[in-house]
């Protein structure tokens, strides 16, 4: 967890909506993911961290299934390039659990990212999720998913890790519209404004439409104001 922006940022504005504006943000993620009530994790407390906080890591949220995690440790290297969510939500509507996994961005400048793994053995690990959930989904196999894109390829193999050993969940990737934009941050003021960098992203990373988990992808646009 970085230092949250005071007053702007994905970090920000989704604590806002989690703290002032539960109901509306429920509200908006059921219509846009079709799921019924949410209960949302609460993060670890961490004292060395100026917000004395700990994002949920990794799967973290479900510790309690031993083997699902030792295959994890297996896919994916547990190190500092850990997936860390912005936020966890548990659906259990029908008496059957589903997760939500949250990642917010605020300005285009956030899409990009590449992967810092130096470790041999974690770059063995990643290769070989990203191949596998290419192969799954029916992308190239050269697409190039450590960069510039690094992040929103992650969460997908990660999914994909999920769904490949039954445990039902969904991504849902939050844009905020309307944030305080400087010489560092293009901030997009509605939809139309993500489109263009977004639409350049799924471009790269090659991931046709119908792919299995096209149904457990899902985009909400979020303004900071609210409307």
């Amino acid at each position: 967890m970085g230092r949250i922006g005071h007053g702007y940022g994905s970090e920000w504005h989704f604590l806002r909506y989690l703290g002032r504006h539960r109901n509306f943000l429920d509200r908006k993620i059921q219509e846009t993911v079709g799921c019924g009530n949410l209960e949302w994790l609460d993060f670890g407390f961490d004292p060395s961290n100026p917000w004395h906080d700990v994002e949920l890591k990794g799967l973290a949220y479900i510790m309690e299934d031993q083997a699902l995690q030792d295959s994890w440790r297996h896919y994916w290297p547990q190190g500092a390039g850990i997936h860390n969510w912005d936020a966890v939500a548990r659906n259990c509507s029908g008496g059957k659990t589903e997760w939500i996994l949250v990642e917010a961005k605020a300005n285009l400048e956030e899409l990009r990212s590449e992967c810092l793994a130096r470790n041999p053995e974690s770059l063995r690990k990643i290769k070989a999720a990203f191949d596998a959930t290419k192969i799954a989904l029916g992308a190239p196999a050269e697409a190039d998913w450590t960069n510039p894109y690094y992040q929103y390829c992650n969460r997908v193999a990660a999914l994909h890790f999920l769904a490949s050993h039954g445990v039902a969940a969904r991504l849902l990737f939050v844009y905020f519209c309307g944030d305080k934009g400087d010489a560092r941050r293009t901030c997009p003021v509605d939809r139309p404004g993500w489109e263009e960098s977004l639409k350049e992203l799924n471009q790269h990373v090659g991931i046709p439409a119908g792919h299995y988990l096209e149904d457990k992808i899902h985009t909400l646009f979020l303004p900071v104001t609210g409307g």
